[in-house]
């Protein structure tokens, strides 16, 4: 098979290379499991040779049996991935062979090979590493949806996000930058402070030593922010609350400090406040196909013109998958984590 430009395609193995595990638990669980059956692709999918596999914490909380994959989704852990297009499926064009390509995955990203709707690829940029690319796709449908489209996020408004320097925390400053906003974030430690305002967040509060509800209203003068990106639920949501502005939004896309919150609603209904909130992975293809299309249009210029690449943690090879996940739930990182499968491609 010949890919886009006469260039000849390798024939795909039968079997690769991925990590599984057994039953639940910590990272010590994972391991690396040899002649696992290469998925092939169905109609509109396409095959990527992976190259890069981004690692995040729904993959830490699918690995602790808390979070299992949608109907017809690989059991493998990965939502993300760069990598090289080696085989396609029925109305995918076999132009797009050879194309390097980074991609948001229901699953299977921590392999040789894995298998995405061709409408979830992204064309990977000049200016990055495809490392760099790999550590992209899911952050970045993430903030974009949650923020600018559930958030209704516009410019010259002020943003909260918590955990400012997680993937999702850089990427949300990045994008709020690169539209106008001003951000406010939490961290862990002045030195992760330090980190998310060279990241370009305008504020960021210690939380373990300062009230983030008493800096917020410091810093916007008692007004308020417009929009609170909140990835921890619990006691965070009425804290969060009485840092929005009337007409303010708030979204949540994770429980990390719990699933239950306890919040006053006659201060919603007084300052007519929306709580909102979404979880992606079980999102239909033709739903983030959409976003994709509107991700290339409106936010993948900033990454091609190098205003918005990601922040880089640390790379493990696809066999030290267990020491990654232990660096992402031990709270050390400062952006992405991901796992090398082919440093060739």
């Amino acid at each position: 098979m010949e890919a886009n430009g006469g260039k000849s395609m390798p024939a795909v193995p039968e079997t690769m290379r991925a990590i599984g595990f057994d039953e639940p638990g910590g990272p010590d669980v994972l391991m690396l499991e040899h002649d696992v059956a290469v998925p092939k692709p169905g109609p509109g999918d396409v095959l990527l040779k992976v190259a890069y596999a981004g690692v995040n914490r729904p993959d830490c909380i699918q690995r602790a049996g808390k979070y299992p994959p949608p109907p017809g989704a690989s059991p493998i852990l990965g939502l993300e991935v760069s990598g090289e297009i080696v085989a396609v499926g029925d109305g995918v064009d076999t132009a797009r062979l050879g194309e390097q390509v980074c991609a948001l995955t229901p699953g299977g990203g921590y392999a040789e090979f894995c298998c995405v709707p061709a409408g979830h690829t992204l064309p990977v940029p000049d200016v990055l590493t495809m490392a760099e690319a790999a550590a992209l796709p899911e952050t970045l449908f993430t903030v974009w949806h949650n923020v600018f489209q559930r958030g209704m996020a516009r410019d010259g408004e002020t943003l909260l996000v918590h955990g400012g320097t997680s993937g999702i925390g850089t990427m949300a400053i990045m994008l709020a930058k690169g539209f106008g906003m001003t951000t406010i974030v939490t961290a862990g430690s002045e030195e992760k402070c330090d980190a998310a305002r060279r990241v370009g967040a305008d504020h960021a509060i210690d939380y373990k030593t300062t009230d983030f509800v008493e800096a917020v209203g410091l810093i916007t003068g008692g007004d308020g922010v417009d929009l609170v990106l909140d990835m921890v639920s619990g006691d965070y949501v009425a804290r969060n609350l009485q840092c929005l502005k009337p007409g303010g939004r708030h979204v949540t896309i994770a429980v990390l400090g719990g699933m239950k919150a306890e919040i006053n609603m006659a201060l919603v209904m007084s300052k007519r406040l929306v709580l909102t909130g979404s979880t992606l992975r079980p999102r239909s293809d033709s739903f983030k196909t959409a976003l994709r299309d509107e991700i290339e249009r409106e936010a993948w210029p900033l990454i091609e013109e190098g205003a918005l690449r990601p922040v880089m943690d640390e790379i493990f090879a696809l066999e030290d998958a267990d020491k990654a996940h232990a660096r992402m739930e031990n709270g050390d990182h400062i952006g992405k984590i991901v796992l090398a499968v082919d440093e060739s491609l």
